[in-house]
């Protein structure tokens, strides 16, 4: 008959965050500790810290294992800013050059008229 009392598996012998387990029961019917993997965090926005759609949230060395492709997406600042905050830079960068172009033509205006 098995005892009730389980141990870990692994070296680490404290209930820790690192070392957290599961009861599981094997086919031969023995209760065993699971180990559980920790969660990872899903990248966040660098401008208004969202989470970024289209990239799985994975521990960093899993970040390491998988291709390119799953974690970006294809887009200008693909993995790194959100869409919503991409679409600010570009309509924000549209504004600025047109401010410079309306400051060139009253700049020229004016000095035509100095002229005259």
């Amino acid at each position: 008959m098995p005892s009730n009392r389980l141990t870990y598996r692994r070296r680490h012998s404290y209930n820790t965050k690192s070392n957290k387990v599961r009861i599981i029961k094997t086919p031969g019917g023995e209760l065993r500790y699971l180990h559980i993997k920790k969660r990872g965090t899903a990248p966040k926005c660098g401008d208004c810290g969202e989470k970024l759609a289209g990239v799985p949230a994975l521990r960093p060395h899993e970040y390491a294992q998988i291709s390119r492709p799953k974690k970006t997406v294809q887009r200008a600042y693909g993995g790194s800013r959100c869409a919503n905050c991409v679409k600010d830079r570009v309509v924000r960068a549209f504004l600025i050059e047109e401010q410079k172009i309306v400051k060139k033509v009253i700049k020229e205006s004016q000095q035509g008229q100095k002229k005259r």
